[in-house]
């Protein structure tokens, strides 16, 4: 068996590609477009795990309630500067819900509330501001 991809169901895609693309460095591999099903589905992948893929799912003219309910879980990264990263998120106008404290994780939320876990590559010390910053909202 082999593990192909994840699927989120989006409400606004160019908002979704600007945090998952701009945001986490991730890039589109393929999109595909149904006019008699009234979809686009974007595939994302990670340079360094080119085989796991996320798939952005727009359904169009869709009012549906997609919720906030935490059933999901998360998607998780490693990254190789979490502060950086962070920094980089925070910039861009998303907040940082669980900042990296630790030197090693970290959590943010995606346009439709979809949580993603940052991870660092190994630990680093420590540091301002976000070794004293509290949590933000849900993750």
């Amino acid at each position: 068996m082999k593990y192909l991809h994840s699927m989120v169901r989006v409400r606004d895609l160019d908002a979704s590609l600007r945090f998952y693309c701009e945001g986490l460095g991730l890039r589109e591999v393929r999109r595909m477009e149904s006019e008699q099903g009234r979809f686009t589905l974007v595939y994302l992948a990670a340079d360094e795990t080119p085989d796991f893929e996320i798939e952005l799912t727009l359904n169009w003219g869709s009012e549906e309630d997609y919720g906030t309910a935490r059933n999901f879980g998360h998607l998780a990264f490693r990254v190789a500067d979490i502060y950086a990263t962070c920094q980089h998120l925070h910039d861009m106008g998303y907040t940082i819900n669980r900042p990296p404290r630790d030197g090693h994780m970290a959590f943010v939320r995606s346009p439709d509330l979809i949580s993603v876990e940052l991870l660092q590559e190994g630990r680093l010390p420590p540091q301002e501001p976000w070794a004293s910053m509290p949590n933000t909202g849900e993750w």
